[in-house]
């Protein structure tokens, strides 16, 4: 009998444990504090709307690329919160007449996201603001989506991720996606 009584009271704690942590991950604040952060706002806002570009997809595309590291590098050598490569933002900067630039630049976060949100505003002209197309081609090359519209028949209407086929590259968009989302709901307010 009293082990029993012990189950029960064992089950209702779990049970108040498992609601309490359900709660306190889905609350704005565990959200804004831990899975979607929103560093750099201020950055970001005046670059992306300089550029033309969603802060909200920006702030995506860092969570998705860096989690928000500033001094991020990957295996093939893209550094920064935008994980630029160091020729991409040699390109940018000579197309955007940015003076003086160094790659080591890319990881201050103000040069990261203006070169970053400067090359998606060249994407975004480039693929008719197709954002599935933009973000593929942010992961995966402007000239890999090239080819793929022409090798697929894909043209400026194409939404179809799941057609990408680079599975790095379908998760990639689809997860800049759906993060995306998520920032216009926490801070869209």
């Amino acid at each position: 009998m009293r082990c029993l009584t012990w189950l029960k009271a064992l089950a209702v704690l779990v049970t108040l444990a498992a609601v309490t942590g359900y709660l306190t991950y889905n609350s704005e604040w565990f959200q804004k504090k831990y899975i979607y952060p929103f560093p750099h706002q201020e950055i970001i806002y005046h670059y992306a709307l300089q550029n033309q570009v969603d802060p909200f997809l920006t702030a995506a595309v860092i969570k998705a690329e860096s989690k928000f590291v500033s001094n991020a590098k990957s295996i093939k050598g893209a550094v920064g919160l935008m994980q630029m490569m160091p020729e991409t933002a040699r390109w940018v900067a000579e197309q955007s007449d940015y003076k003086g630039f160094y790659d080591g630049q890319l990881y201050d976060p103000e040069v990261s996201i203006c070169f970053g949100t400067w090359y998606l505003a060249s994407l975004k002209n480039e693929f008719n603001n197709n954002e599935v197309l933009v973000l593929a081609a942010y992961n995966g090359g402007r000239g890999n989506v090239k080819q793929w519209m022409k090798q697929y028949g894909w043209s400026d209407d194409f939404y179809q991720i799941e057609e990408i086929p680079f599975k790095e590259t379908r998760d990639y968009v689809r997860k800049v996606l759906e993060a995306r989302l998520r920032y216009q709901m926490l801070y869209g307010k």
